[in-house]
């Protein structure tokens, strides 16, 4: 099973599950109780209308006697009427607390999703979160809204008829239902062919999903290499197994609910066949045989929606386990039980003996060690993590892991240690795939590491309240993700107290306002989904402006003008020295002529720390910085300069 297939269920009906399921209906239980109410009157209505049939036919009819007819005719019309009306209350009650159960359910799992880390949507397709967000609980809307409650209407009325057929005939009673084995057949030969149906219909829903997201998010890429057709065979494929599947459930159907017509005329017949003859031998009244009648039509009705009712449950069932499953999952980054919450953030940044995997050498995915943080430490000197007592040697892994088990994983980051200071610039460069943005992901708590420590302000960010943490920091990636709304909206984000002229000054101090000015709604412009209609310059300047207007306490640019063209880069270039005056920065960058400033540069290669320094001290060790230095700028480079 790939991780876009669906989960099967093997039990059609799991207690626990429908114990947590009942528990959505607990705060709307005065209305399940009224609609209850309702069910059971509505039921005796049911099961009384061919009683007073019989009672027209027999007593009346039979007689002559109009006037008692008319009576008879008036209250079946009231019968009717007053269950019309019962049926539409307990429908538009239970539509209405199954759409607040949806809404509920949507908040928790929506609630939840906000909590789980980074790594966790690493493992999970969109497209499958989006199906238990959506299509699952659209099911269990289903089920609260068709089946737990009117399974008891049903339950009564086949009740009801039994015990009124045995009471006016026991004889044709055991005829009539003489035919419920084979019904019981073919309910058994029906539940196994819908389930192994069903279990098709939601792999290939979760399919089309994961599919149609991914293919959609890389529309461009797919048009770009001319991946159309292939695309296409493959969403061909993927759709003709949903149909395949869907005519599976479709012949089910087709053949149980004919099969059920079937057994009920069966029984019918067998009524007009041994009724017959008592009414012939005057063993019956014809009113009495006309009722026998319809009350097999009414007990073979509720039989074919139990059969539905089995489905709806099942799908439930299935449905409930996988959004469970989703509720379940523990947060891979949890909020300390008694969250440290610093008084003033200075912006002192430590990384002490770090050691982090992504996965384990056999690829399987990391779950976040989750672990306390180590005893706190104020005793190490700054700069100089030996105080710590964690030392290890560089590359070889943390000292009390036995040495089998550290080669299981696969180190990203290997005994990484540095310190910057508060309102220090600290750029980090390297090739590609050295570290450098694992380490701002680390420092933010997107994943927690494996050995080692983070801290800031001498507090191991584990103990802090990750809310302050994550505030503390103005982050700009290279990757800007916008959202749909306007660009004032995408750079306040919702922080009340972001005021329109913070958002102006914010904008005029990234150069962002030339363009804004251009456009015709200003800052209130429309921006599309994912910012589509924006350059990927533009959309770097809104985050700029984002970052700024949210007066961070410390900064993190992640290749934030990779993307700018050179004239907007130097442009930028002064507003970023303005942003970073007094803020403790962390610069990321392949382009060097943006981190030439810095007050010191960390070069990582293969997930170690390799040189630290400025740029001219990293220039004359003529290291790995140097090399680097070369290949961007060797055309410029005066033969025996600084080096």
């Amino acid at each position: 099973m790939t991780h876009h297939e669906e989960e099967a269920l093997d039990k059609s009906y799991d207690a626990h599950l429908m114990r947590r399921l009942l528990q959505y209906l607990w705060p709307y239980r005065l209305r399940v109780l009224a609609v209850m109410l309702i069910i059971v009157v509505a039921s005796l209505l049911q099961v009384s209308s061919p009683y007073l049939i019989k009672v027209g036919i027999d007593d009346y009819i039979a007689h002559k006697d109009f006037a008692g007819l008319n009576k008879v005719v008036l209250v079946y019309l009231a019968i009717i009427l007053f269950g019309f009306f019962l049926g539409y209350v307990q429908t538009y009650i239970m539509q209405f607390t199954g759409q607040k159960i949806m809404v509920d359910l949507r908040l928790q799992i929506f609630s939840h999703l906000q909590t789980l880390a980074l790594a966790f949507f690493d493992r999970n397709p969109v497209g499958r979160l989006m199906t238990r967000v959506t299509t699952d609980v659209d099911v269990l809307n289903e089920l609260f809204t068709a089946g737990v409650v009117t399974l008891l209407g049903d339950v009564l009325v086949l009740l009801g008829i039994v015990i009124i057929m045995f009471v006016l005939n026991a004889k044709l009673a055991l005829v009539a239902f003489s035919v419920i084995p084979l019904l019981f057949a073919i309910n058994i030969v029906f539940k196994i062919k819908a389930r192994g149906s069903y279990r098709g219909v939601r792999t290939a829903i979760a399919r089309i999903n994961a599919f149609l997201q991914e293919q959609i998010t890389g529309m461009s890429v797919v048009q770009l290499f001319s991946h159309e057709r292939k695309s296409f065979r493959r969403f061909d494929e993927i759709n003709h197994l949903h149909l395949k599947a869907n005519l599976d459930s479709v012949l089910a159907y087709s053949l149980f609910y004919p099969a059920v017509e079937v057994v009920g005329a069966l029984a019918i017949a067998l009524i007009i066949w041994y009724g017959g003859g008592q009414v012939l031998q005057q063993e019956l009244t014809f009113g009495a045989l006309v009722a026998f009648i319809q009350y097999s039509e009414k007990f073979f009705r509720p039989i074919a929606d139990l059969s539905e009712k089995y489905n709806i449950l099942q799908a439930a069932m299935a449905s409930s386990e996988r959004i469970f499953k989703l509720l379940d999952t523990p947060p891979d980054i949890r909020q300390p039980e008694h969250p440290v919450r610093l008084q003033e953030i200075r912006g002192e940044i430590e990384f002490r003996n770090v050691w982090f995997a992504y996965n384990r050498l056999g690829g399987a995915s990391l779950p976040s060690t989750g672990a306390h943080p180590h005893a706190e430490d104020h005793s190490h000197a700054a700069g100089h993590p030996q105080a710590a007592g964690h030392l290890h040697a560089a590359g070889h892994p943390p000292g009390h892991r036995a040495a089998g088990q550290a080669q299981e994983w696969d180190w990203v980051l290997r005994d990484v240690s540095f310190t910057v200071k508060p309102g220090e610039s600290l750029a980090i460069v390297g090739h590609t795939g050295a570290g450098k943005t694992t380490l701002t992901s680390l420092l933010m708590r997107f994943y927690d590491i494996q050995e080692g420590q983070i801290l800031l302000d001498g507090r191991d960010i584990r103990q802090l309240d990750v809310r302050q943490l994550r505030g503390a920091f103005g982050f700009v990636l290279q990757d800007v993700f916008l959202f749909s709304g306007s660009i004032a909206s995408n750079i306040r984000l919702g922080t009340p107290w972001i005021t329109e002229e913070a958002i102006h000054r914010a904008a005029q101090d990234v150069n962002l306002s030339e363009f804004v000015e251009d456009l015709s709604n200003g800052f209130a412009e429309e921006v599309k989904e994912r910012g589509s209609t924006l350059s990927t310059g533009q959309k770097q300047l809104i985050a700029f402006a984002r970052a700024l207007a949210h007066d961070p306490k410390n900064l993190i640019l992640d290749e934030a003008t990779s993307s700018v063209d050179t004239e907007t880069e130097l442009k930028i270039r002064e507003a970023i020295a303005r942003l970073m005056q007094g803020r403790t920065s962390i610069i990321i960058a392949h382009r060097l002529s943006t981190i030439q400033n810095a007050d010191r540069i960390l070069v990582m290669h293969k997930g170690q720390v390799r040189e630290m320094g400025t740029h001219q001290e990293l220039l004359a060790r003529r290291g790995i910085y140097y090399k680097l230095y070369q290949l961007q700028y060797k055309e410029q480079m005066p033969v025996g300069s600084g080096a």
